[in-house]
């Protein structure tokens, strides 16, 4: 094993996609396979009743393996049927848009490819940038144009540095998997923070359109349910890196006088 996947949920057109491959080359072979067009908000679903097609195209000088699938897809198809043999590393991202808050991390496509790749019993980073300040759709408008192509390769190698960090540290080995958020303007100096998981839910998803059908509106907003101090969230919030070790599946500590109520015999 000794290539690295990198995938991601916006498809071969994200801006991202190619400085992040040429950065990534730094740390070793990469081979890309991302799904077709954008797969956003998909989480780990994997296709069942439809058959999965996979194209080789090249942008930029870059070889890229397409599959008309999800993200998830893309991990299995690659691990287990493109190549000879697994890669060493799966990097998904880098994601337009944070994925921090359980509501995000679950719903991620981004998260949901690097979770695919734990079931293969693969280390893997999934990586999302964002903004906090401004307008949402302005700063996507502009990640997308070119006048931020020089932004997306700063960004690549500083993700790059974290990933490989990570790697080395044995963190991407010990947890299942690791969530990298970094703000936009990430570079060398950037602080770095070891966070968990901010307990975010995000409210209403679709709004009526009066004709009985229910469209997608969602607006990118966070509803806490407990404090954010030490989260993925809070450090969005003062423009630091967050690194979040994830593990999986979830499961809650349970108190000893709650098991014995549950685990006793019925009638007792």
């Amino acid at each position: 094993m000794s290539w690295i996947l990198l995938t991601n949920d916006d498809g071969a057109e994200s801006p991202a996609l190619v400085p992040t491959a040429r950065a990534l080359g730094r740390l070793g072979e990469v081979r890309v396979v991302v799904p077709a067009s954008e797969r956003s908000w998909v989480g780990k679903a994997l296709t069942r009743h439809a058959p999965v097609e996979v194209a080789r195209i090249e942008r930029d000088g870059l070889e890229i393996w397409t599959c008309t699938g999800y993200p998830a897809d893309t991990v299995q198809v690659a691990v287990h049927a493109l190549f000879d043999e697994p890669p060493r590393l799966v990097v998904s991202g880098i994601n337009v848009g944070y994925n921090h808050g359980a509501g995000f991390v679950m719903s991620s496509g981004t998260v949901g490819a690097a979770a695919e790749a734990w079931t293969a019993g693969l280390p893997a980073v999934a990586v999302s940038t964002g903004t906090v300040a401004g307008d949402w759709p302005e700063w996507r408008r502009f990640v997308h144009s070119p006048e931020a192509a020089v932004g997306w390769a700063r960004l690549a190698d500083t993700a790059v540095d974290v990933v490989g960090d990570v790697v080395a540290s044995g963190l991407a080995s010990a947890a299942d998997v690791v969530s990298v958020n970094l703000p936009f303007d990430a570079g060398p100096e950037t602080p770095r923070r070891i966070t968990e998981v901010a307990r975010t839910g995000y409210g209403a998803v679709f709004r009526g359109d009066g004709d009985g059908r229910f469209v997608h509106g969602f607006g990118g907003d966070l509803v806490p349910f407990a404090p954010l101090d030490g989260t993925d969230v809070d450090a969005a919030h003062r423009g630091w890196i967050s690194i979040t070790p994830l593990r999986l599946p979830v499961a809650a500590p349970v108190d000893d006088e709650l098991r014995r109520r549950l685990e006793a015999p019925p009638g007792r």
